[in-house]
């Protein structure tokens, strides 16, 4: 699947429209409309902002696999994590699965 396809498959799922994609990633309406009417790739740099505004990141769009939506929450508690020892993790770990057995 290519860079337009993956694209086109993203706002899909999200019911998207170009100048939605557009708006959520500070690029001109223009610059998104053209990739699709053109079938070109985007650059990099065009691309980074698109994942920005996707909430995701290169990383996910290029992966085969199913996409985590990366929420500010989400950030914000794995930019936390970082910080734990390994001791607090392992217990966090341990709280998670017991409330998820409830």
């Amino acid at each position: 699947m290519d860079a337009n396809q993956k694209l086109r498959k993203l706002m899909d799922e999200r019911g998207w429209t170009v100048y939605r994609l557009a708006k959520e990633s500070g690029l001109a309406e223009a610059t998104v409309g053209n990739l699709f009417r053109r079938n070109t790739q985007p650059t990099l740099p065009t691309l980074e902002l698109i994942c920005k505004g996707l909430g995701i990141t290169l990383s996910q769009f290029f992966a085969d696999d199913e996409l985590v939506e990366v929420t500010p929450e989400l950030k914000e508690l794995f930019d936390e994590w970082l910080f734990l020892t390994p001791e607090q993790k392992e217990a966090i770990h341990s709280m998670i699965k017991a409330m998820k057995h409830d």
